[in-house]
């Protein structure tokens, strides 16, 4: 059992375990004969729940169910006994787990490891940071008790603004664990040259959320490994419809699911997926063997970052159209990008899929649509770049709040991901807190915005961008009497 009191095994209790055992081998059959034989879409489609579940135990819905209850029931003390101590799969409490958050997670975890020879686990959280900090924290533990080891870890400058939050101020400021920014990730001898015996993870995120950096993933991980060290990637911006970094040799995956994995913006969601048996010089072997499921039944279970069923099955419900969703957003950036590359109100223009972008040729390694071989418009590979941009307008901070305050119909907003078209200007909004040192470790210049292109059609967006950056530059008229 995980880290707690070993229980002896009554009849009783045998008898339960010997039928989730079966249970379980069954859903492992079904999962190894058929659902990893499925396409991308097949799996987001469905993802576990089966024709056969459905009528078997709910009636026939073809969509999962909404378990709106705090706890659960068991038949007698044998079943309590034997679910309290993890002997058998159980969700006893909605803050550990629910039915409806574990149907989240079962897709999410097939669509992460898509094209992985491994197996995975997922653990839903209440938002992206949550996801970050149930992913970071257990590797942070002190190796021996009652001792006060110093403690870093190894992240990418160019991140999120409350990523850089939680590491800085609330690992660093507050408890004292120090963290290595890397502020140029290609470098590989940047990430090495920053790693001691102290170093408990690598953390990466790609593209970044604004300004679009990016590393070569295997060549992190195996640095990671050479040390005995998980990598950790971010994938919001991308989502698995656009790479999986799992196949390219991390570990551990997060993604703020409130962001492109749903586009609908009607909740807040998160999850981590996980390779098992990954490696960490943690001396856990329940962490190391079943890292979601280690942090589900134990630390989350204390700590209580749980989402909510109902937002689960509404996050399943926008990831079952996925790759398609992900391929029209990254089709409209592209054109939006070209465009804005040629105005001449632009200082310049951040996005992976311009040729001329100096992460260009690394990111169209490991960008793919997925299945586009396999889809009748391509029949072959082809590379999508994601939905988020950044520019930076001429003429500075003020000139940029121009452009941004004409906008008449993108979306003023700190929100990505969305089906509708979204700015923000990073270094009053996202990036705000992190301070002017702080933006300029992560190259947020005050001029830059970041515009998450939505699904509109893309000649309008280019329209309603083209009208407010013609004010830029422009003087107000002064009345005179």
């Amino acid at each position: 059992m995980f880290g707690g009191e070993e229980v002896e095994i009554t009849p009783g209790m045998q008898r339960y375990i010997d039928k989730n055992n079966a249970y379980l081998a069954k859903r492992d059959k079904y999962i190894r004969e058929t659902v990893k034989n499925w396409k991308f879409d097949t799996i987001a489609v469905h993802g576990l729940y089966s024709v056969e579940e459905a009528i078997e135990d709910y009636q026939g819905a073809i969509i999962e169910p909404i378990f709106m209850s705090a706890s659960q029931a068991y038949r007698d003390s044998d079943e309590m006994a034997a679910a309290l101590a993890y002997l058998i799969p159980t969700w006893c409490y909605s803050r550990i787990a629910n039915p409806s958050t574990y149907y989240y997670e079962w897709m999410l975890a097939m669509l992460e490891s898509y094209g992985f020879d491994g197996e995975t686990g997922c653990c839903s959280t209440s938002s992206g940071m949550a996801a970050i900090m149930t992913a970071t924290q257990p590797f942070l533990v002190h190796k021996k008790q009652h001792t006060h080891e110093p403690r870093n870890f190894l992240a990418t400058a160019q991140c999120y603004g409350g990523t850089f939050q939680q590491f800085n101020v609330r690992l660093m400021e507050e408890r004292g664990i120090e963290c290595r920014w890397i502020e140029d990730p290609t470098n590989i001898d940047n990430w090495a040259s920053k790693i001691d015996e102290n170093t408990r993870f690598l953390y990466g995120e790609l593209p970044s959320n604004p300004q679009q950096g990016f590393f070569d993933v295997p060549a992190v991980a195996d640095l990671a490994h050479s040390h005995d060290l998980p990598l950790i990637c971010d994938s919001t911006v991308a989502t698995p419809a656009l790479l999986r970094p799992i196949c390219h040799g991390a570990d551990i995956v997060v993604q703020s699911a409130t962001k492109s994995l749903t586009t609908s913006g009607f909740g807040v969601a998160g999850a981590l997926t996980a390779r098992k048996n990954l490696v960490s010089n943690i001396d856990n072997d329940d962490l190391k063997q079943d890292f979601a499921l280690y942090v589900k039944y134990m630390p989350n279970r204390d700590y209580g970052p749980n989402l909510h069923p109902l937002q689960a099955i509404m996050t399943m419900n926008d990831m079952r159209t996925l790759r398609s969703k992900m391929d029209l957003l990254s089709r409209n950036t592209m054109k939006v990008a070209e465009f804005l590359q040629t105005h001449s109100q632009i200082e310049s223009v951040q996005y992976l899929g311009l040729p001329n972008h100096a992460l260009h040729e690394l990111a169209s390694k490991y960008m793919w649509l997925v299945d586009a071989e396999y889809d009748e418009l391509y029949g072959k590979p082809v590379n999508r770049y994601g939905h988020l941009m950044s520019f930076c307008v001429k003429g500075g901070a003020e000139e940029t709040r121009k452009f941004f305050d004409g906008l008449q119909r993108i979306w003023r907003a700190t929100d990505l991901g969305r089906i509708k078209s979204v700015a923000t200007i990073p270094a009053i909004s996202t990036h705000q807190q992190q301070g002017e040192e702080g933006r300029k470790l992560a190259h947020v210049p005050p001029n830059m915005v970041r515009l998450c292109v939505g699904g509109e059609h893309a000649d309008d967006t280019i329209g309603d961008l083209d009208q407010a950056l013609n004010k830029v530059g422009s003087k107000t008229a002064v009345a005179v009497s």
